[in-house]
């Protein structure tokens, strides 16, 4: 559970409960029934529904701000209007503004859609960062798709605050770590204070599959004198693992009688469509070979998290349909990253595929918006003309398809839920900050109210509670 710095226990207590009132419904399982034509397999069972529920908020209009909408949109001088939870209008400044309104003037600043962070590992590997919060690694064997990040997800990690205060982050999916070939199943989660990781979950988002190509696995089971050791050998293993999937899905498929397996129960979601597929990846060469092997087994690739070649195969990622998700300018810190450029994003960008920015680490969380800025402008330099509307786009709406929420959230849409930023300046800027972030137009954080700062039961009552810097 997270509190405002001075609020009472019992409005904490009552907040808390509001966000974890039960809407989800449990989906039907693999095991439930055999399969018929009446009724078809599902194998993305989650016998842990989501039991958000947003906070009350205030019919609010932004007026006299630059807009960007989230789907290269621009509005300079506009209104943005929310209410009930929902985007209700986004215009010129002639936008009417119904009676009963909260009206802020935001001139001479900016709104956005808020940040999605499609990379993230916060409560896997909470703050403070020692061993006994290291959750994010199942590294026992080299395949794990039984395993759940939620399972991990500490709620009161700080770092939840610190992304929504400092950096605008709204919504945010969490992986496993990737020690394995296959790490486990990743959750999307909406950046509220709860006591419950449940209270945090998307709602209707679907499931994930984290899964790792390269060092990473070879370096873990090779230290172990295990199979995979060799980049080969990652491969040996998740065609194997894909195999023994696919048979599991299809006697389901049948109808026929199996004993419950989540590790296949995963995977048979990943190949029914139902879960999504992250691979974190870094060489072009071996995107293009994981590209080859879902084809060989019937899968689809959402993302490739790091992805640090892209720019190489830029042209086959946006026939493909497959979304990049990188960084500014992280590289050289092994091998496989050794082959970056800062023009990474923009190429992509400009080949027409799916651009994301990600962070990948709980302080850049807090400065994606610096991030893009960085790419923006390398592209700007080769001759790579990205606007600042335009490039808002790798923050919000692209991460929102590549999670399967863009119908709900990544842009300043009319029905979408108001996930909104108001910065104080051009968000392109390093000495911009968020002033007021809005989820489903509830008002979670204002800099100019220290009660509209929350702060983990964790920090309370430590030096420096509830600054945000």
């Amino acid at each position: 559970m997270i509190r405002g710095v001075k609020g009472s226990l019992l409005a904490a207590v009552s907040l808390a409960l509001v966000g974890c009132a039960a809407t989800g419904k449990e989906t039907a399982s693999a095991g439930d029934k055999p399969a018929t034509a009446e009724k078809p397999v599902k194998f993305n069972k989650d016998p842990y529904p989501s039991t958000y529920r947003p906070y009350g908020g205030r019919p609010t209009a932004v007026r006299g701000v630059t807009i960007f909408d989230g789907e290269g949109g621009r509005i300079d001088n506009g209104v943005v209007l929310f209410a009930g939870g929902k985007v209700e209008a986004v215009g010129g400044a002639d936008t009417a503004i119904p009676t009963g309104y909260d009206v802020i003037d935001g001139t001479g600043k900016f709104v956005t859609p808020g940040v999605i962070d499609i990379h993230s590992h916060l409560g896997d590997y909470p703050s403070p960062s020692v061993d006994a919060h290291s959750d994010g690694n199942e590294a026992t064997s080299p395949t794990t798709p039984e395993v759940w990040s939620e399972h991990s997800v500490w709620p009161q990690d700080p770092g939840f605050s610190r992304a929504l205060a400092n950096g605008g982050v709204t919504s945010l999916q969490i992986l496993p770590g990737s020690a394995n070939l296959m790490g486990g199943r990743s959750i999307t989660l909406k950046n509220v204070p709860s006591r419950t990781v449940q209270g945090m979950k998307f709602p209707g988002a679907p499931y994930g599959l984290k899964m790792a190509c390269g060092e990473n696995p070879k370096r873990v089971y090779g230290g172990k004198g295990r199979m995979p050791s060799t980049r080969m050998g990652n491969f040996a293993v998740n065609r194997a693992t894909w195999q023994k999937a696919a048979a599991y899905k299809k006697k389901m498929d049948d109808g026929k009688a199996v004993d419950r397996d989540l590790a296949m129960e995963t995977l048979a979601g990943v190949l029914s469509g139902e879960i999504l597929l992250h691979n974190h990846c870094y060489r072009a060469d071996e995107m293009a070979l994981v590209i080859d092997m879902s084809k060989e087994f019937g899968y689809k690739v959402s993302t490739f998290h790091h992805a640090v070649e892209s720019y190489k195969i830029a042209d086959i990622l946006a026939k493909e349909g497959i979304c990049s998700a990188m960084w500014a300018d992280w590289w050289g810190f092994k091998m496989e990253a050794y082959d970056s450029v800062n023009e990474n994003i923009p190429m992509v960008y400009k080949a027409g595929a799916c651009t994301i920015v990600h962070s990948d680490d709980a302080n850049q969380i807090q400065r994606l918006n610096q991030e893009a800025a960085k790419a923006r402008a390398a592209g700007r330099r080769m001759g790579i003309d990205v606007s600042d509307e335009v490039a808002w786009t790798w923050l919000s709406l692209n991460p929102a398809k590549a999670l399967g929420i863009g119908d709900r959230t990544g842009s300043l849409k009319p029905g979408k839920m108001a996930d909104v930023v108001l910065w104080n300046g051009n968000p392109f800027s390093a000495y911009t900050r968020p002033e007021k972030v809005w989820i489903d137009g509830a008002l979670m954080f204002d800099a100019n109210d220290p009660k509209r700062r929350p702060v983990s039961d964790f920090e309370l009552g430590q030096p420096g509670e509830g600054d945000v810097k």
